[in-house]
């Protein structure tokens, strides 16, 4: 079933100030980069009960985000501001109709982070507790879960993937062998996606030109497994070659590396379609 999700960019900018929401959900998000908090000030809405997630990077590769909620967001602000360095943007939840209570972000917040624990794409090392679910009564829990599924479409619909748990189907998968890589995954319109439990080569070829990164998306990404290095989660590349080069440990064009188990190619199943 098609959504239609209005968007205002309150700049002009598509990557500046702007809130979102579906038609007929009173789920309504609000993307402040932290350039412009002065915006807070016109916004009634933002100084109420809300979720929050901070976004930005550190020094490794996943990004890094910072899930709350609060009862002012614009007061709230102004604490992360001084002490966290990280963001450089807020994704702020708020209900578009009546005005959601302590209980119900509380709620949110808890849903938030096992979620985002479980899917892994994102370090949350601000996020130090574990928050518990609140006292809700059940007609307003439903109500909550209904709200929560609209905050991960609306977070995906601007490109954030910190709620997204891959789900492959069998026929998907694609296989990357060689130089002790046994690695899997599978392509959508996300790009390439390594899977939980790929062996990945230890050793990089002399000539492969990224290598720092590498090592340091080895240390987020893989554990160490007797002499193996295992995916310790799900890795999405935009790239298909960088995926496989990632795997095999030197460059490696995707597209005839990944191959499903009749052996047949990526290009050929997927861009041997257009001829």
């Amino acid at each position: 079933m098609g959504k239609t999700v209005t968007t205002y960019l309150i700049d002009g900018n598509p990557k500046g100030t702007q809130y979102a929401f579906i038609s007929n959900k009173i789920c309504q998000m609000f993307v402040v980069p932290r350039s412009n908090l002065v915006y807070l000030n016109t916004q009634e809405k933002l100084q109420k009960p809300a979720f929050y997630i901070l976004l930005g990077e550190n020094e490794a590769t996943k990004p890094q985000a910072y899930i709350g909620e609060t009862e002012n967001f614009r007061e709230r602000v102004k604490d992360h501001d001084n002490k966290k360095s990280f963001w450089q943007k807020a994704l702020i939840f708020v209900s578009k109709d009546a005005d959601m209570t302590k209980a119900d972000v509380q709620y949110l917040e808890y849903k938030a982070i096992a979620e985002a624990k479980k899917a892994n794409a994102f370090v949350l090392s601000d996020n130090k507790q574990t928050p518990k679910a609140p006292n809700l009564p059940e007609y307003q829990q439903d109500s909550m879960d209904e709200f929560f599924e609209d905050v991960k479409f609306l977070a995906s619909f601007i490109g954030c993937n910190i709620f997204e748990v891959s789900q492959p189907k069998t026929e998907q998968i694609f296989y990357a062998k060689g130089r002790g890589c046994e690695a899997k995954g599978f392509y959508n319109s996300n790009g390439f996606t390594v899977l939980k439990g790929s062996v990945i080569a230890k050793e990089m070829a002399p000539s492969f030109n990224w290598k720092d990164k590498r090592k340091s998306m080895l240390q987020d990404y893989t554990t160490t497994e007797g002499d193996k290095l295992t995916m310790s989660s799900d890795k999405t590349f935009s790239s298909v070659s960088t995926a496989a080069s990632f795997c095999l440990g030197r460059s490696a064009n995707g597209w005839t590396e990944w191959k499903d188990k009749e052996g047949n190619t990526l290009d050929s199943v997927y861009r041997k379609q257009l001829e």
